[in-house]
């Protein structure tokens, strides 16, 4: 069976929903909601930010980002400082506690996955690596 681009890129769009539906539970038990935990995401992997700069790497408004913010702030998860070069400018960071919390939820998920990976063949599991391997490129490749 062979499959169009466009068929494949299907299935896997629908996958990796699924998968990311799989693993919600484990970010529930975190107690934080999605929006803030992948705002937390983007200031943990990217460094401190505007939150312009966050909003845009978010896909949402300033407004909205900045209630995300002073929710982050308020849990201890994130805090506020002055830009060195720029005092007008106030820049968005990670707290330890929230880069604690977000390794966390990432080892529950990752967890959770391999259990379920575990479940597989050993052969199935190689499959799996080369497709992680290949959608890694898919995705690191320049877009156009």
């Amino acid at each position: 069976m062979t499959s169009t681009s466009t068929e494949l890129a299907d299935r896997i769009h629908s996958a990796a929903i699924h998968v990311l539906r799989y693993l919600r539970s484990e970010d529930d038990a975190l107690g934080v909601s999605a929006p803030k935990l992948s705002a937390l995401s983007v200031l943990v992997f990217r460094g401190p930010l505007a939150v312009g700069e966050l909003a845009a790497a978010e896909q949402v408004t300033a407004a909205t980002t900045s209630r995300l913010v002073s929710d982050l702030e308020a849990a201890g998860l994130a805090q506020r400082s002055v830009d060195a070069s720029d005092a007008r400018v106030r820049r968005v960071s990670a707290t330890a506690r929230g880069v604690a919390l977000l390794k966390e939820g990432r080892s529950r998920r990752v967890a959770r996955l391999a259990k379920g990976l575990e479940r597989l063949s050993r052969a199935d599991r190689r499959v799996l690596e080369r497709a992680a391997v290949l959608l890694e490129q898919v995705v690191s490749a320049p877009h156009g």
